[in-house]
């Protein structure tokens, strides 16, 4: 059943302020992070040719839209906090939303804010070096495989990060959606000067020897141009999050949807004219030879602006992080929060704070998490396993819309419906398919991580039924 009002057990309710702008610069907030500086260089070692690559590009966030409008449907089920978990709750039942929610503190979303964090860091360190304090234990390890000392300087440094912007967020919605909006626009300013730089300010290829692929100019092969889509999804991902703050969104059945749409849409025109302008100041096939540590946008700054651009662009791979991790801190404390409502969780973090109307115990326990993921170090194989099951469960989130239509407990008009969601799952399905084929056994590790949350689902549902 649907919670209209969202009331902790003190009955305290969550704040809905934020509007309909606000939401929309969470989606591009969320989305625009070290991606879209970075992701030009893998395909241009592909060996597709500047039309190609930016028809990549547009087919991959035509995809994202599909998943927009699909999302945007599911925003008519429910007023309630939580996201994608509460739509699993409704479409289907109790324990297919907890095993995503689980999956979510376990793995994805905590993994997610630590690997973040971890970036912030290192983008921090490129630009000011950051002291290694414990460097001299850095062979310390735990079965080989964690090593909490390794890079302590920049875990401190990434510890940090995500405590001080989890107290930024205790303090209250408005102040950390303010922030978001102060930092993407900052990150929308300097993306559209590097477009502006890379279009108009130079236009001369750069001269030397060039040993990369040739260029895929007229057909492509399948597998080529999906291993380059891959990467563009990367960059096009965090578009559904802001559903997980729908309690604190005014008139949200509307405005979510709205958000979701808009946001994919400037992050997609963002990222064609990025590329198309990365192309323009230096010539593919040298792009290709750059390696995959190298930033393509420092590396076109430097060239148009020479060292000033580099820091520039240092600078605005900063803020990118940084704007993406305060978003994600917010967005999926209020899962856990509605997962606690639901009694699927600790209880504390049903509570929201009288005075600053947060989730603030979900926050405490987000961010505890996040940091032993950071210092242990394991973030980084976390999140690479569980993205099969991520889209397994994008997969169900837009079978379920098909559900609720067909039940008629959606009844509100959907743009692109049934296109969408049935293009959607068809997508999904595919990568479903070809990363079970290309990757079984971190596939499967990620299937069992998530199945591990059974146990756990069973704990809380006998605790639930006793109260």
């Amino acid at each position: 059943m649907e919670k209209d009002k969202e009331n902790d057990p003190d009955g305290i309710q969550l704040s809905r302020v934020l509007n309909v702008q606000t939401a929309t610069l969470v989606v591009a907030g969320t989305m625009i992070g070290a991606g879209v500086f970075k992701k030009i260089v893998p395909m241009a070692a592909t060996g597709l040719s500047e039309t190609y690559i930016l028809l990549v590009w547009v087919a991959a966030g035509i995809i994202t839209l599909f998943g927009a409008f699909t999302f945007a449907g599911l925003s008519k089920l429910t007023t309630a906090s939580g996201g994608a978990y509460e739509y699993l709750r409704i479409c289907y039942n109790e324990l297919v939303a907890f095993l995503l929610g689980w999956g979510c503190f376990a793995i994805i979303g905590s993994g997610a804010i630590a690997a973040l964090a971890f970036i912030f860091a290192e983008s921090v360190n490129a630009l000011i070096t950051i002291p290694d304090p414990l460097q001299h234990l850095s062979h310390v390890s735990i079965a080989h495989v964690i090593y909490p000392f390794a890079d302590s300087g920049i875990k401190i440094a990434a510890v940090i990060s995500i405590m001080l912007l989890t107290w930024y967020n205790y303090l209250g919605v408005k102040k950390a959606a303010g922030l978001n909006n102060i930092i993407t626009g900052a990150k929308i300013s300097g993306i559209l000067f590097l477009i502006i730089a890379g279009l108009f300010i130079s236009n001369h290829p750069v001269t030397g020897t060039i040993n990369a692929a040739p260029l895929q100019t007229i057909h492509p092969s399948f597998g080529i141009f999906f291993s380059a889509m891959l990467s563009a999804f990367w960059a096009y991902d965090g578009f559904s999050n802001v559903s997980a703050a729908t309690g604190e969104i005014k008139n949200p059945k509307r405005n979510v949807g709205i958000a979701i749409v808009a946001g994919v849409c400037i992050v997609m025109i963002l990222y064609v004219l990025t590329n198309y302008a990365y192309m323009k100041a230096i010539p593919l096939q040298e792009l290709a030879l750059l390696g995959e540590n190298k930033i393509a946008a420092s590396e076109v700054a430097g060239k148009l602006l020479g060292n000033g651009g580099c820091v520039l662009i240092s600078i605005l791979i900063v803020l990118s992080t940084f704007g993406a991790l305060n978003v994600l801190i917010l967005l999926y404390s209020r899962l856990y929060y509605r997962m606690a409502e639901e009694k699927f969780f600790f209880k504390s973090a049903a509570k929201v704070h009288p005075v600053y109307r947060t989730p603030h115990f979900a926050l405490f326990y987000s961010m505890i998490w996040s940091c032993i993921l950071v210092l242990s170090g394991t973030f980084d194989i976390l999140t690479n396993i569980v993205v099969f099951t991520a889209f397994a469960f994008y997969t169900l989130l837009a079978a379920g819309l098909i559900k609720m239509k067909t039940k008629k407990i959606i009844t509100e008009r959907i743009s692109f419906y049934p296109v969408a969601p049935v293009l959607f799952i068809i997508i999904t399905l595919f990568f479903l398919i070809n990363t079970l084929l290309s990757n079984t056994q971190q596939t499967l590790t990620g299937i069992i991580l998530i199945a591990s949350g059974i146990p756990f689902y069973y704990f809380f549902k006998y605790k639930k039924y006793r109260e």
